[in-house]
């Protein structure tokens, strides 16, 4: 059995907790046969929220700068969990240390960035991954499946979307999110790209596009220190920040196989708490999810008898090896975390084995394109062409 050595960078955030905790459970669920993990070292630059972590990790070096974790010999793994706008500039580093890579969504600020990321990892022969969870969702390889066999026949549409309403109120607090500086691409890279990895996953690469980004409220009330999902009451004495990226796109789109796209995706849309969908139609059948029913996929068939058409619901149950590894029963959904669990463990098989597994940096790369050309699409209100 082989252990990975890991440093959880931007460790005290959300998705810092989510990974950490992930490294530390996936052997009680996946098996530890592919190998384990041990988190030895947790980076946060606050030194506040730096207090919090020695009990998440207890044997792990509680570090205050992530170029620490890169120059450490003992760390194989460098799982990036900060601000986008770090994304590209942290990864690299670890890159040309010779440190195998897991870095969360978006991959950089520009596909530019993202294809040198991919080549330097290329060139040095390390194992990267891209922090795509949803898709890792057992539902989806079932989906995968049924497209692969051509049960539903050629591609020809798909339809997806993604909101949420953290800013569906003119009032909400700004945040880094909303900060062109900090995360450039703002909706596009943070929630777009989500369902871009399902165009990625499901359908295939997007030949060209034509996107209009937006923002809804332009300026924002500043509050100091508070952190993503947290409520606060307005003084009134606030000082307000400009909303510098977008905060929803629509989007129309090709894929080269010929298929056509519908996608939108938005952080206003009011009552939305976490909206995910797609459709997906072809020739023989068609395909639909929602993450309101997070483990089950609708399939129709024109096989079917006539007069017997319809969706039939499908829940993915133990018959799927990984779902199996959590749950002994059908409908007793797996959720977000589990995702990542998933992701995990995928990445600890991944450089143990030595074997790439999707989403890997050259993916991230194809995704970034997308987002750079919803930016180039939006700016110059064309339609714009992937190479």
């Amino acid at each position: 059995m082989t252990q990975v050595r890991v440093a959880v960078l931007g460790a005290s955030g959300w998705m810092g907790k989510v990974h950490t905790m992930a490294y530390q459970t996936f052997p009680h669920f996946l098996g530890a046969e592919s190998g384990t993990a041990k988190v030895v070292a947790l980076v946060e630059a606050n030194p506040k929220a730096a207090e919090e972590l020695a009990f998440r990790a207890p044997e792990a070096k509680i570090l205050n700068d992530w170029k620490a974790a890169i120059s450490d010999p003992d760390i194989d793994l460098i799982d990036i969990c900060l601000p986008d706008s770090l994304h590209y500039e942290v990864a690299k580093a670890a890159l040309l240390a010779g440190k195998h890579v897991y870095c969360e969504k978006p991959l950089a600020d520009t596909a530019a960035e993202a294809r040198e990321l991919a080549d330097i990892a290329k060139e040095k022969g390390v194992i990267t991954r891209v922090g795509h969870a949803f898709p890792r969702n057992p539902v989806h390889d079932l989906a995968k499946e049924i497209i692969d066999a051509g049960e539903i026949g050629e591609i020809k549409m798909f339809k997806g979307c993604q909101h949420v309403d953290m800013y569906g109120d003119p009032l909400a607090p700004y945040m880094w999110r909303a900060n062109g500086e900090l995360a450039p691409t703002g909706i596009v890279g943070d929630t777009g790209s989500h369902i871009f990895s399902f165009m990625e996953f499901l359908i295939g690469r997007v030949s060209s596009l034509i996107a209009d980004n937006f923002i809804v409220t332009d300026k924002r009330p500043m509050v100091n220190g508070l952190a993503y999902g947290e409520e606060t009451k307005l003084t009134g004495h606030e000082e307000w920040a400009d909303i510098t990226n977008p905060d929803g796109t629509n989007l129309l789109c090709t894929f080269v196989n010929g298929a056509r796209g519908i996608v939108d995706f938005s952080r206003v849309a009011t009552g939305r708490k976490f909206m995910q969908t797609y459709e997906i139609y072809g020739t023989k059948g068609s395909l639909a999810y929602t993450y309101d029913e997070v483990n089950r996929l609708r399939f129709y068939s024109n096989e079917d008898a006539n007069g017997r058409r319809g969706y039939r619901e499908i829940d993915v149950g133990p018959e799927n090896e990984t779902f199996r590894s959590f749950l002994p029963l059908p409908n007793f959904a797996l959720g977000y975390n589990e995702s990542k669990i998933i992701e995990v463990a995928e990445v600890v098989k991944s450089i143990v084995s030595n074997q790439p597994m999707w989403p890997t940096f050259e993916t991230g790369h194809h995704i970034c394109q997308m987002v750079d050309a919803c930016m180039e699409s939006s700016r110059k209100k064309s339609w714009v062409e992937l190479t």
